[in-house]
């Protein structure tokens, strides 16, 4: 099989079971409750699946690792596995930040943090993250891919995961573009897991007063949530940009 079907198979699994590991983590250790994560509006990380195909082709690598012991040898190969991960973590946390004005999730409170982009103890977990996937799921890709390609079915509904992607992500870099918008011109960095959760909550109180009025997509913009948000957070952005501007 060649390596484009491998990796678009990979990223297909990663973006869409990361996704339901995010979810169940925000649900039950961290902010405990459901929680879309991520900028799109679907069930896909695409980071995640960016880091299976990482962790995919690194895996092969552990035979150029010069140390006799195995014990080592696979200990450096996830040590390595997770340096990767929280680099492609900080590269897409900072294009976000810096190009997009958008916070996708924020590490500020944990120790040893960067930014509030990566820190030590989400690298531990991409580790042990790391050396799962190396046990539980490399030995089995290769069977996986073969019947992939022998089940049309399947096919067929990877090829309907990035034909909903594509339109996924048009529809959210267009929400995105006028979060920007909105951010530039207040001079933020929107942390965007807080305005979903606020669109969410106003969507439920507006359902309560005129749940005969409403469908199921609400009838407020973007940008009078946008406005909402910010006048409800306005004193803790203001802090924010006082307490970088004294660094």
């Amino acid at each position: 099989m060649s390596t484009f079907l491998i990796a678009a198979f990979l990223f297909f699994i990663g973006s869409l079971l990361g996704w339901c590991l995010e979810v169940v983590f925000r649900r039950f250790f961290s902010a405990k409750k459901w929680i879309n994560p991520g900028f799109l509006a679907g069930p896909c990380l695409p980071l995640y699946g960016f880091s299976l195909c990482l962790l995919y082709f690194m895996a092969g690598l552990e035979g150029v690792i010069p140390i006799k012991s195995d014990l080592w040898r696979k200990a450096i190969l996830f040590i390595a596995m997770a340096l990767c991960i929280t680099a492609v973590e900080y590269i897409a946390g900072v294009i976000f930040i810096k190009h997009m004005k958008i916070k996708l999730w924020d590490y500020s409170k944990e120790w040893g943090n960067i930014g509030g982009i990566i820190c030590p103890k989400f690298s531990f977990f991409w580790a042990i993250l790391s050396a799962i996937y190396y046990f539980g799921i490399h030995p089995h890709i290769l069977n996986a891919l073969e019947w992939f390609s022998n089940n049309l079915a399947f096919s067929f509904c990877v090829g309907f995961f990035y034909g909903i992607l594509v339109i996924d992500v048009a529809f959210s870099t267009n929400i995105v573009a006028k979060v920007r918008q909105f951010s530039e011109e207040n001079d933020i960095v929107m942390r965007y897991e807080e305005l979903k959760e606020h669109i969410r909550s106003r969507k439920e109180e507006r359902k309560e007063k005129f749940r005969f009025l409403l469908s199921m997509y609400s009838s407020v913009s973007i940008s009078e949530h946008l406005k909402e948000y910010y006048e409800q957070h306005k004193e803790e952005y203001l802090a924010a940009r006082k307490k970088a501007g004294n660094r």
